[in-house]
C-alpha cells in the first residue's frame, strides 16, 4: 500500500505543475492576451514586463514568456537554488530558501528596479508562488542581511504559522504587504498566484506583495510576544516594530488604498486542486475516496489527533472496497534539539507510534514542493511495519521526536518519500489508505 499512497500523492503534485496552470489561464490570440478569461489588447501597452518569485516562478515565467513571445519587454525572476530554467526574455536569480541570502536581496532589488520603470501605459504580469516571501529578500534601512536571516530563522522555528510569520515579515519589508503594488502603481498589474496557505488568503500568500495588507504593526508585535522572541529577535527590527506601534512609521498599504485600483489578483492553483488530482488517481486505483480538508493547520500533535479520529470514523467505510482519505494544509512543529527533518517527516513519525497495531493502515505525509525542512526528502510514509523495523534496529522513535530528528529515523528505518524538486508548492498532503477489511 505504500507504493499506492505514493502514486496518489504524485498525481496530486502533477495536477498543480506550474506550466500546466499557466497554459490553462493565459492565452494569446494575435493582439489579444487573455488572462483568466479577461482580455487585454496588447496594442494598448507600451511595455509588458514579467516579474516572478517563488519555487514555481521559473516554470511559470518560462510558460508566460513563450505565450507573450516578442511582446515581452523584459522582467526578472527570483527562485530557489536548483529551480532554474532557460529563459529568452527574462533574467533569473537563484536565491536562498527558507532563510534569505544575499542573492535574494540582489534579485529583489532587480525586480524593484523594473517595477519603478513601469508606467501608466505598461502591463506587468506578476507570477507568485510558495517560497516567495523568503526569496523576495529585502531589509530596511538600519538593519542588515544577518538581521533578516536571524529573524527568519527564529520565526520558522518558533512554532508560528505562516499567517503569523508573514505578519511580521510584511512590517519589516519594502516589497511585502502590498508594497510591490505601491511601487508598480499606476501600471496595469495582473498577478497570477499559486497558493501555499490555508484559506488562500491573498494578503498572506508570499506576504501579499500585490494585495492590501490586513495585518498591522500591533499584529506583528503580538507574534513577537506570543512566541517570546523579545530577547532573541534582532534589536534594530524590534525598534522598527515599536516605532510602528506608536505611529512613527506609516502602516503598510491597506486593501482600500487607491494604489490597488489597477491591480487584479487571481489564484490559479491551490492545495484543493492537488487533492482533487490525488482523488482522481485514488479512484483509478480502486479506492473509495474522501477529501477531508485542505485546511490542516496548528500544532502537529493536534493535526495528528484529527487525522487519527477521522481514520477511526471512516474505518467502517472500508468494507469490500479499500478507502483513501486525503488531507491538505500545513501543520507546525516547534523545533527542539538539533536534529534534521521537517514537519511532514515529524508528523509521519509521530503517527507511526499511534498506528503500530493497525496492519491495514498506511499514512503518507509529504510536501508538494518535494522539500521537507532542510532535507532532500519530501516527507515519509508509515504503517505498522515502521515500528516493527525500528524495534528490530533498536531505534526509539520517541528519542528522534524529542530531538526533532525525523530525517535520520527514516534514513535508518526506511519510508522516505524522495521526489526531488517538484518546482511547485501548494503546501502539504496527507494520504491515508486503508485496505478492505476481511468479511466476518
Amino acid at each position: 500500500m505504500r507504493k499506492k499512497a505514493e502514486e496518489i500523492f504524485l498525481a496530486g503534485v502533477e495536477s498543480v505543475l506550474p506550466e500546466k496552470l499557466i497554459q490553462r489561464q493565459i492565452k494569446r490570440n494575435d493582439d489579444i492576451l487573455q488572462i483568466t478569461g479577461k482580455s487585454y489588447p496588447l496594442s494598448r501597452f507600451r511595455h509588458i514586463y514579467v516579474l516572478a518569485a517563488g519555487k514555481a516562478a521559473a516554470l511559470m515565467a518560462k510558460e508566460t514568456e513563450q505565450i507573450l513571445g516578442d511582446k515581452t519587454t523584459g522582467g526578472h525572476v527570483v527562485t530557489k537554488y536548483g529551480h532554474e530554467t532557460n529563459l529568452k526574455y527574462l533574467k533569473l536569480t537563484e536565491a536562498g530558501h527558507p532563510i534569505p541570502d544575499a542573492e535574494g536581496v540582489k534579485g529583489t532589488r532587480k525586480m524593484l528596479d523594473i517595477a519603478r520603470q513601469a508606467g501608466e501605459e505598461d502591463l506587468v504580469v506578476c507570477l507568485i508562488s510558495g517560497g516567495a516571501s523568503a526569496l523576495m529578500a529585502d531589509f530596511l534601512e538600519g538593519t542588515t542581511l544577518d538581521d533578516l536571516r536571524h529573524a527568519n530563522e527564529l520565526l520558522v522555528k518558533c512554532g508560528a504559522d505562516i499567517t503569523e510569520i508573514n505578519a511580521v515579515r510584511k512590517h519589516l519589508s519594502n516589497v511585502k504587504g502590498g508594497q510591490l503594488a505601491k511601487t508598480l502603481y499606476p501600471a496595469t498589474t495582473v498577478c497570477l498566484i499559486l497558493s501555499d496557505v490555508t484559506g488562500d488568503r491573498l494578503d498572506v500568500i508570499a506576504s501579499g506583495p500585490t494585495f492590501g495588507d490586513t495585518s498591522t504593526f500591533a499584529d506583528a508585535w503580538a507574534v513577537i510576544e506570543k512566541y517570546s522572541l523579545e530577547n532573541s529577535f534582532p534589536s534594530p527590527m524590534l525598534n522598527h516594530l515599536k516605532k510602528g506601534l506608536t505611529g512613527l512609521i506609516p502602516e503598510t498599504p491597506k486593501p482600500d488604498d487607491a494604489i490597488f485600483r489597477n491591480v487584479q489578483n487571481y489564484i490559479i492553483g491551490n492545495n484543493l486542486l492537488a487533492l482533487e488530482g490525488a482523488s482522481r488517481k485514488a479512484h483509478e486505483l480502486g479506492f473509495k475516496t474522501y477529501i477531508i480538508t485542505d485546511k490542516l493547520k496548528g500544532d502537529y500533535t493536534n493535526v495528528a489527533d484529527f487525522i487519527l479520529k477521522t481514520i477511526e470514523n471512516y474505518q467502517q467505510a472500508a468494507g469490500k472496497k479499500p478507502v483513501c482519505l486525503l488531507f491538505g494544509g500545513e501543520p507546525t512543529v516547534k523545533v527542539s534539539g538539533n536534529g534534521s527533518g521537517g514537519r511532514n517527516q515529524h508528523l509521519a513519525l509521530y503517527l507511526s507510534t499511534k498506528i503500530d497495531h493497525k496492519k491495514h493502515i498506511t499514512i503518507l505525509c509529504a510536501g508538494t514542493d518535494g522539500t521537507d525542512g532542510l532535507t532532500d526528502a519530501a516527507g515519509a510514509v508509515v504503517d505498522n511495519e515502521t515500528i516493527v523495523t525500528a524495534v528490530k534496529k533498536n531505534i526509539d522513535p520517541r528519542l528522534f521526536l524529542q530531538n526533532s530528528d525525523s530525517y535520520h529515523f527514516f534514513q535508518q528505518a526506511g519510508g522516505h518519500i524522495i521526489t526531488g524538486n517538484t518546482r511547485t508548492n501548494v503546501m502539504d498532503m496527507v494520504v491515508v489508505v486503508m485496505e478492505a477489511l476481511p468479511l466476518p
